[in-house]
């Protein structure tokens, strides 16, 4: 089945996936001559750097997430299809997706990063990644769920193990998602489950591969954060690299075992899989090769963007752009225009990145922040950070939302969100809606 829809003569540029940059380049182009269809497997788009909160029950996944038909219900240049996307066909200019064939003038590859096992097998059945809204729901129900037994479970080792938590990745995801742990253990355990609270049982661990935190980050940022998470009783271990996870027990090079049943895998990210393209296409990590103008080398009319891409030739990025919300946002922003540059003859311009600077919360009032040369951290990295995710966030509802629940917990820690919510039906795959 081919994809029915009219271009009435216009271009079609053909995205493949919603995230920043999927969604900044859609954004912009409905505005112009072409026509846009965007593809994605989820009908919305969401917040990749809020995720961690989702998962430690801080906000409510809609909080984050906005769908893609809202954002663009009147605009008549655009169309949206809830597909995968199973062959490129370069030659044919044309997608395979799940629900048919799509054809396309031009095609943006912007279909992100996933979790990334270094082909470990073992870890990738058992650990829990946190990379999708899905995936933090499944998390928020597993720590929730493992609490709930702990409170009635009367072996102690089993308790224990039911009560520990193994972050392993010491990038920002991990130390976000430690610190936000390490805050509900201190803030929400006491309250609603004073029979654990009482022993003091509940160990967070973070056990990082690297000999620092934020490694991409300067050494005071990395110092700053493991001060942070060692305050809040983060049992931090680094250079340590996790081998195996089986039986319930994380086994690491340095000998050390931790028994866990919530063992999170934050370790590193690789390109979402796109068949089809030439094998010479494909660099590190299965990210796809592009030149300065973000084109796909070796093929015609085919850009890659964000964190499926690496650009070739960059002096100042040899082995690659940092996977950051940023980048992707800025080549989409490089790729839309020169598109349209492309329409009126005009020559196109290198992607050059901007860094507009990075950060990392670890907990209430803990944060570290980069932005040019200043480095800071602690309440006013925090404030930063508040200020800056929130002005990121889709639609004036979910931005009040979220700013009147950071609000009310900021002041006595009250959120009414851990909730165990699994989807039921007739058959078990429903419950892969929520896993």
């Amino acid at each position: 089945m081919k994809e029915d829809v009219s271009n009435n003569g216009k271009k079609r540029v053909v995205i493949v996936g919603g995230g920043l940059g999927g969604l900044e380049l859609a954004t912009r182009l409905v505005k112009t001559h072409f026509q846009v269809t965007l593809i994605d497997k989820n009908n919305y788009n969401y917040f990749p750097p809020l995720i961690y909160q989702v998962a430690s029950a801080g906000l409510e996944p809609s909080s984050i997430s906005f769908p893609f038909r809202r954002l663009f219900q009147e605009k008549k240049n655009f169309f949206f299809r809830m597909a995968t996307v199973e062959q490129i066909e370069p030659e044919k200019k044309n997608v395979v997706t799940s629900i048919g064939d799509i054809q396309y003038d031009y095609l943006v590859l912007a279909a992100g990063a996933t979790t990334n096992y270094f082909g470990n097998k073992e870890i990738e059945k058992n650990c829990l990644p946190m990379k999708t809204v899905s995936e933090a729901m499944y998390l928020r129900n597993t720590i929730l769920h493992n609490l709930e037994k702990a409170e009635i479970e009367t072996d102690p080792e089993k308790k224990q193990a039911l009560m520990n938590v193994v972050i392993v990745g010491g990038g920002p995801a991990g130390v976000e998602i430690a610190g936000a742990v390490a805050e509900m253990k201190r803030n929400v355990i006491a309250r609603d489950y004073p029979h654990l609270a009482a022993n003091n049982r509940m160990h967070i661990y973070l056990v990082n591969a690297a000999d620092r935190l934020l490694s991409t980050m300067d050494e005071y940022s990395s110092k700053k954060a493991l001060e942070g998470l060692k305050e809040l009783f983060v049992h931090v271990r680094q250079p340590y690299m996790a081998l195996s996870y089986e039986n319930g027990v994380l086994k690491t090079d340095k000998g050390l075992d931790i028994p866990a049943e919530t063992v999170i895998w934050v370790s590193g990210v690789r390109a979402t899989s796109m068949p089809g393209l030439p094998q010479d296409c494909y660099g590190r990590a299965g990210r796809i090769k592009t030149d300065r103008f973000c084109k796909v080398k070796g093929v015609d009319d085919i850009y890659a963007i964000g964190d499926i891409n690496i650009i070739e030739g960059d002096a100042e990025y040899p082995g690659g752009h940092p996977q950051l919300a940023q980048v992707a946002i800025q080549q989409a922003k490089c790729v839309a225009n020169n598109l349209v540059a492309e329409a009126k003859g005009e020559a196109p311009k290198m992607f050059k990145y901007k860094n507009l600077g990075t950060m990392a919360t670890i907990g209430r009032n803990r944060a570290v922040a980069e932005i040019g040369k200043s480095k800071f951290s602690g309440f006013l990295a925090w404030f930063l950070w508040l200020v800056v995710h929130l002005r990121s966030i889709l639609g004036v509802k979910n931005k009040t939302f979220i700013l009147l629940n950071w609000l009310w917990g900021y002041i006595n820690y009250k959120q009414s969100l851990r909730l165990i919510l699994k989807a039921e039906g007739k058959n078990n795959d429903d419950n892969d809606l929520v896993q």
